[in-house]
């Protein structure tokens, strides 16, 4: 065995070695983009999705979980009625599906699962986190303004220092009965 080491392509009067490919292929056009194609570039990859859209189904409401959310794990989804689903359950979604791992057979994307709920839970879930909750803690909010206000104007009648806040429009309308809206474009 030889122990010269390996000779490496040597520049010759200063210049690199060109690859064949581009020696026998003729250039046809400008590769050089315009700005407008830049711009288009840029547009659709910033608004490209890497998540299909996965088919409505009546009575369901489907969604992407992760599976990489500690707080927000595919098992408490599961207890809450999330159902994970098989690429044989929605046709055409047989490329996604998951070939080894805890979630193999399910319709998959990179950390991201396809799963659908029952449209009369998904609408108690929704009108929970974003309606009673809020309005809760609005009505919560006024009570402790309207508190305020009632103790600093006990305050200034027995000519305590303190003065009464004001309370302005907009916190006059905390706490009042809202009508709950209709979270997805089906009834249950």
């Amino acid at each position: 065995m030889s122990r010269e080491p390996l000779k490496r392509a040597r520049k010759v009067g200063g210049e690199v070695r060109a690859d064949r490919a581009m020696q026998s292929r003729r250039v046809t056009q400008d590769r050089e983009l315009t700005d407008s194609e830049r711009v288009d570039l840029l547009r659709r990859k910033l608004f490209q999705t890497s998540l299909p859209d996965l088919p409505k189904v009546p009575g369901f409401h489907n969604c992407w979980l992760t599976t990489t959310n500690p707080q927000d794990p595919i098992s408490g989804r599961l207890m809450l009625g999330y159902k994970l689903l098989r690429a044989s359950d929605v046709p055409g979604f047989e490329y996604l599906e998951m070939k080894t791992g805890d979630y193999s057979g399910y319709i998959g994307v990179k950390e991201m699962l396809a799963s659908r709920i029952p449209i009369h839970l998904y609408e108690a879930y929704m009108r929970e986190v974003h309606h009673d909750a809020p309005t809760r803690e609005e009505e919560a909010i006024y009570s402790t303004s309207m508190q305020v206000a009632e103790e600093a104007a006990q305050s200034a009648k027995r000519g305590g220092r303190m003065k009464a806040p004001i309370i302005e429009a907009g916190t006059e309308e905390l706490g009042k009965a809202r009508e709950a809206p209709l979270f997805s474009d089906e009834e249950g």
